[in-house]
């Protein structure tokens, strides 16, 4: 599985969190990395806050995601190199310093990279994947990996030159189970629903 890299440029205002944590859950369902999803959504919430509180609301920001190895990478990029992220350890009674402790506990590891005009704050969320373009041990994918091998004669984790191939193979086989379930008396566009309404359920895609 290709997974590239994509930027979203926007203003650093509370407003946009909410439909940021939208487009960052929608890519990662696509990218089949939900076992990462709710960190990297606190993530983006602690980057845009920590913006927001330390450098100025409606601060021009852009939000950057993007694989590093077998980590997932989030980074806020904004024009203040002068203010770096602190980490802080914020007593129980303390009303402010708990964002960048809160995003340290949830990554692997944090950085701040400073450029000439702007600075970069990226965390590294630790994934399932034992290669960067493979996929997370999924049962439902082995599976699926098994009936393409076996249907096309191809090894469907031939890497990314093969993937467009699978990807073909895999259309063909569902149209040829399509078919099967016609012949046999099978409503087709309920099965199709059924099916759709099971991978949501199990992939949290609806």
């Amino acid at each position: 599985m290709t997974r590239t890299p994509w930027e979203q440029p926007f203003l650093a205002e509370s407003a946009e969190v909410a439909g940021l944590r939208r487009v960052v859950r929608r890519h990662l369902r696509s990218w089949g990395l939900t076992d990462v999803v709710d960190a990297a959504e606190i993530c983006v919430s602690e980057l845009v806050a920590n913006v927001i509180r330390h450098v100025g609301e409606g601060t021009p920001v852009t939000l950057a995601i993007e694989m590093n190895g077998t980590h997932l990478r989030v980074a806020l990029r904004d024009p203040e190199t002068r203010v770096l992220p602190t980490l802080v350890h914020a007593g129980a009674d303390d009303e402010s310093g708990r964002g960048m402790a809160l995003l340290d506990a949830v990554s692997t590891r944090w950085g701040v990279i400073l450029g000439s005009e702007s600075k970069m704050v990226w965390c590294d969320l630790a994934t399932s994947l034992a290669t960067p373009d493979g996929h997370v041990d999924d049962r439902r994918v082995t599976k699926g990996e098994a009936c393409l091998t076996l249907y096309s004669g191809v090894d469907a984790r031939g890497g990314r030159a093969g993937a467009a191939v699978m990807e073909e193979a895999a259309i063909e086989l569902i149209a040829d189970l399509l078919h099967w379930l016609r012949v046999h008396g099978s409503d087709v566009d309920e099965a199709l629903d059924r099916a759709q309404t099971r991978f949501e359920t199990e992939t949290g895609a609806g």
